[in-house]
């Protein structure tokens, strides 16, 4: 009977591979001699061959017993004997957290969990400190456990679990059979026979470092009695029935310098006489460029205390790792390179998310899929997967739009995993990338641009019905890519140049469509500040060209005229087209008629044949200067052909720009009938245009042409003219000084005297500060009593 229990069982294995070994030796010696005796019958070949077999039996007797030596240990440490189970020895036992400091609150939140739940999980971020929290409020309520207390890591040698691993291990230290195979059934056995050893008592088991919720799934629901089950790991436990989560996250900026310093006490050779982490704020801003990480914060805290690093010196490495270009060389520090090696959350991600969260970190701001592809350069489907990685391991976040960003307390830390991992010209080539997607982007969604009744802008096409939604979603991406840190322009990468600068143009656009004066200043200047801008003078020309049509528009003619000067002396022949058009826009503010004419005809020579909006935007100037210079005949000429190439070209802001200008052509040569089909069109075309500023030009002209040609209509006149002032922006120009005059000519045909002079003070104070000498004076005759023409050009 004795031979039948586990001691004969474990004997018999034994005995066979060493009779196994000894046949093997035996077998291969008498071939050995067989072959000595038969050497002389036999050939030179056939003792060869006899040889080589001798050896085989002995390799063959030798390998048999290794393999029957090691099954037999393998059933011994996997099977239990048929019948009760006997206590394991040595079975694992709670450890205690080494320099544990800090997350008082959790730990007290933890234990209060304890004693009412039966299983409770601490989910958070890999290497946040779930861990060492969890540990700690195990510790802290063993006497609740008389029972004991068991701790299983289930990554235990860098691997994770299976299910049938932590039930094997399981059964093990509480002394039960573990399963005989993987299947469900034999899992359900196994964790039953656990359950049943665990029913009753006050146990408190802890599982460590779960990563997926299947390797602990067979142990739920747990015991409904005195024993408690402390999960630690993903946050995807919290989705576990009968699971009770606790969340935490990276400790506070106090915990994480007190770790910092705890850390630093402890180090071996701890140098005397440092001054106090706590009180440094040199290490509040070390632990917050680490993302409060607490193994980086407390390794760098040793580190920074045993080597004696000042920790000012640290933190310039640090930021110098974080803050400068990623197309400039860093050499890396020893505090750089101790911060991205103790990264495990990092280091267990795969090597395609790893890079792509590292790339991410090249943008400030949210990007979308399809930018995110292009920065990485990998399909959207691929990077839809990487994304949900990085987003369960809490490394990236969502953001409207389905936009993603990398978590703002571990950016910096990107970066210096960037810089780290990826060589400059690696940098470089997903800034490039970065760049190309956005201009190819911009470019197409850009519209048309040109102002109506002010046409100092070049033109792009229009591709679709909300052309501004996409610039709206992506402003801070857009601003953040184009307006580089001082200093940053002059050194871009020439292969990122020129998609930077195609960028800064369409965005120009935009900005110059939604009247963001001062971005669209700082975009022009910050291109100026290139390189590029110095050696192509037509990269300056544009930029002085988009600083011109800015100061017109603020206000500032003589400002306009020099830098729109520039434009032209900088640009090429052809280039000076826009740029002239633009100076003779503006020397027609001023005033200077024949200088207007002159550069507006220049202008017209110098556009291409193929270019027909730029045609069509310089007979619109060229009809104003001439309607300016009471040349009613050849603006009728260059106004008529402006709106039909408008018209052809499908332009609605440059069509009713055409007709709000052939309204006063029409109204100075009498044909009044013609000029009331004019601004009913044009106000027809600015029903469906966005554009306050110039659909009060066309109100203006057209109260003014029918106050001229029906005096019977000034009511009529008067609603016209009073929207054309509240839809101005109360700035002291010649539109709203005119719109004032006509306004007082209307109440006094309306026969109110006291609104009308009331309305003409205030329209010869805005002529004055508008520098408008002509309507000034206008009005000034009109409040001295003095007959005035009511029909002064807009």
């Amino acid at each position: 009977m004795s031979g039948q229990g586990p001691a004969g069982r474990s004997r018999r294995p034994r005995r066979l591979s060493l009779l196994l070994a000894i046949g093997g030796v035996v077998g291969g010696t008498v071939s050995a001699v067989l072959g000595n005796v038969t050497g002389n019958l036999l050939s030179e070949l056939s003792v060869a061959q006899l040889g080589s077999a001798s050896a085989g039996v002995i390799v063959l007797g030798l390998a048999a017993a290794v393999i029957v030596e090691w099954r037999r240990q393998r059933q011994q440490a996997t099977t239990q004997d048929d019948g009760e189970p006997s206590p394991a020895v040595g079975a694992p036992t709670l450890p205690w957290p080494a320099g544990f400091t800090g997350r008082a609150g959790h730990v007290d939140a933890i234990i209060d969990l304890l004693t009412k739940e039966h299983a409770v999980a601490v989910v958070g971020r890999r290497a946040v400190g779930t861990s060492s929290c969890a540990i700690q409020a195990a510790n802290l309520c063993r006497d609740d456990f008389p029972d004991g207390q068991y701790y299983l890591d289930l990554r235990r040698g860098g691997r994770p679990h299976g299910p049938r691993q932590v039930l094997t291990a399981l059964a093990r230290i509480l002394g039960t059979r573990p399963p005989a195979s993987g299947h469900a059934d034999d899992l359900a056995d196994a964790a039953d026979e656990v359950s049943g050893q665990l029913d009753g008592r006050q146990i408190l088991v802890v599982l460590d470092n779960v990563d997926d919720p299947g390797q602990v799934r067979p142990l739920l629901p747990p015991t409904a009695r005195a024993c408690r089950l402390l999960l630690v790991g993903t946050p995807a436990l919290d989705a576990l029935e009968g699971v009770v989560a606790h969340g935490l996250a990276e400790p506070d900026a106090d915990d994480a310098v007190e770790l910092f310093a705890a850390a630093g006490a402890a180090a071996p050779v701890a140098r005397p006489h440092r001054p106090d982490p706590r009180t440094d704020p040199a290490v509040r801003a070390l632990v917050e460029l680490c993302g409060r990480q607490p193994r980086t914060v407390a390794e760098l805290g040793r580190r920074t205390a045993q080597h004696g690093w000042r920790h000012a010196d640290v933190l310039d490495a640090l930021r110098r790792a974080v803050d400068t270009p990623p197309h400039q060389h860093v050499a890396a520090s020893p505090a750089t390179l101790l911060v991205t090696g103790r990264d495990t959350a990092y280091h267990a991600l795969g090597g395609e998310a790893r890079r792509l969260w590292r790339l991410m970190s090249l943008s400030p701001v949210p990007l979308d899929r399809p930018t995110i592809a292009a920065l990485a350069g990998r399909r959207p489907d691929r990077v839809a997967a990487l994304l949900h990685e990085l987003a369960a391991g809490g490394f990236v976040t969502g953001a409207p739009g389905d936009r993603y960003e990398v978590r703002p307390l571990l950016a910096p830390y990107a970066r210096m995993h960037l810089r780290d991992a990826e060589p400059a010209r690696r940098r470089v080539a997903a800034q490039a990338r970065l760049t190309r997607h956005l201009a190819r982007r911009a470019e197409r969604h850009a519209a048309s641009l040109a102002v109506a009744g002010s046409p100092d802008r070049e033109p792009t096409l229009a591709l679709d019905d909300d052309p501004y939604g996409w610039f709206d979603l992506h402003q801070e991406l857009l601003l953040a890519v184009v307006k580089v840190p001082a200093g940053a322009a002059e050194t871009l990468p020439r292969r990122v140049r020129r998609w930077w600068f195609r960028l800064a143009v369409a965005l120009c656009g935009w900005l110059a469509h939604a009247e963001r004066l001062g971005e669209w200043e700082e975009v022009c200047r910050t291109v100026l500040a290139t390189p590029t801008a110095d050696d192509r003078p037509e990269i300056a020309g544009w930029a002085h060209n988009e600083l011109g049509v800015l100061r017109r528009r603020r206000g500032d003619p003589q400002g306009a005229a020099t830098a729109l000067s520039l434009a032209v002396a900088e640009r090429g022949r052809r280039g000076t087209a826009q740029a002239r058009m633009n100076l003779g826009l503006v020397l027609l503010d001023l005033g200077q008629l024949d200088d207007a004419v002159e550069h507006l005809e220049l202008s017209r020579r110098h556009r291409s044949g193929a270019d027909r909006a730029g045609h069509a935007l310089t007979d619109l100037g060229m009809g104003a200067a001439r309607l300016a210079r009471g040349e009613l005949e050849t603006a009728h000429h260059h106004l008529v052909r402006a709106a039909n190439a408008f018209r052809a070209l499908d332009d609605a802001r440059g069509y009713a720009a055409a007709l709000t200008n052939l309204v006063l052509v029409h109204a100075g040569l009498g044909e009044h009938l013609d000029a009331a089909q004019s601004w009913r069109a044009a106000l027809r075309e600015y029903e469906s245009v966005a554009d306050p500023t110039n659909r009060a030009a066309a109100l203006l002209n057209a109260g003014a042409a029918l106050l001229a040609s029906a005096p019977g209509q000034a009511r009529q006149a008067y609603e016209l003219l009073a929207e054309s002032r509240r839809l101005r922006d109360g700035r002291p120009t010649a539109g709203l000084g005119r719109t004032l005059l006509h306004l007082g000519d209307a109440a006094a045909a309306l026969g109110d005297a006291a609104e009308a002079r009331r309305h003409w003070v205030d329209a010869a104070t805005v002529c004055e500060e508008a520098r408008d000498a002509d309507g000034q004076a206008a009005a000034d005759a009109r409040l001295v009593g003095s007959d005035a023409p009511a029909d002064e050009p807009a």
